[in-house]
């Protein structure tokens, strides 16, 4: 872990240049890899193509990215990344935001059970 998970409203797919944003949310993780171990990072996107946004009338566009992580950091920790993780969000769209209607959030999900996993990428980065 981390995760990153990213919906996206279809209507962004030509002008959300949505690969770029998980290359550039990846950055964000990786710079903080004393806080997220590299060879856990996962980013991915889903895009959506049944949604309503707001009344329907227009059509408005939305971005809903969850950061999945497990428990152990501080608070400081978790709002660092979560805010930088934002900043990268609201900016890779900013041109978009002011040419349409778009609404962007962002969560953070941390897990307090026990999760399963089985990754030897982690290796690649112990050496």
């Amino acid at each position: 872990m981390p995760h990153f998970i990213i919906e996206y409203t279809d209507n962004l797919k030509e002008d959300g240049d949505i690969p770029g944003l998980l290359k550039k949310v990846n950055d964000v993780l990786i710079a903080r890899g004393d806080t997220f171990p590299i060879g856990g990072i996962r980013s991915r996107a889903i895009e959506l193509h049944d949604y309503r946004a707001a009344d329907g009338a227009e059509d408005d566009a939305f971005v809903h990215a969850a950061l999945k992580i497990g428990s152990g950091r501080t608070e400081e920790q978790k709002k660092e990344a979560c805010d930088a993780l934002f900043d990268v969000i609201k900016s890779h769209f900013a041109s978009l935001f002011e040419k349409r209607y778009l609404a962007l959030s962002m969560e953070l999900i941390e897990f307090s059970h026990a999760t399963y996993k089985y990754n030897n990428i982690h290796s690649r980065f112990k050496k």
